[in-house]
């Protein structure tokens, strides 16, 4: 659920359209999107405290044969929600197809951006040094 939802919604739709065309579905809860509270402890183990709203999108849907599949992502993408749901619902069915064909290229496109990044961040990386001066 994790790489789906930080998938981009145009390779969810990519597979769906190169992979399974003809999947017939229903909305069992039709996309929605709401707020929830993110909530933080100071040091890992202090006392809760909120600290903000996140916009979150959820939807659930099943297939013709009644496996259901349930989607959420950050953000108001709600045909993002629905494709992650769909996507849960058809890996539940064929396990192997969709490690395979969706998960799989969620994964490493999420490890080239993590690269990416990193050399990013690493050529802006200042080496700071303090010269010790002898008082003889």
């Amino acid at each position: 659920m994790a790489l789906l939802a930080r998938a981009e919604a145009e390779l969810l739709q990519v597979a769906l359209d190169q992979y399974w065309s003809d999947v017939s579905w229903r909305a069992l809860k039709p996309a929605a999107t709401g707020l929830v509270m993110l909530r933080g402890r100071i040091g890992g183990d202090g006392a809760p405290f909120n600290v903000g709203e996140a916009t979150v999108s959820k939807a659930v849907i099943e297939l013709d044969d009644g496996t259901r599949g349930y989607g959420q992502c950050l953000g108001r993408n709600a045909k993002k929600a629905e494709l992650a749901a769909l996507f849960d619902a058809l890996w539940q069915q064929d396990e192997a197809n969709v490690e395979a064909l969706v998960l799989k290229p969620i994964r490493d496109a999420l490890a080239l951006k993590r690269q990416t990044q990193a050399a990013e961040t690493a050529a802006t990386k200042v080496d700071f040094f303090t010269l010790v001066r002898g008082e003889d």
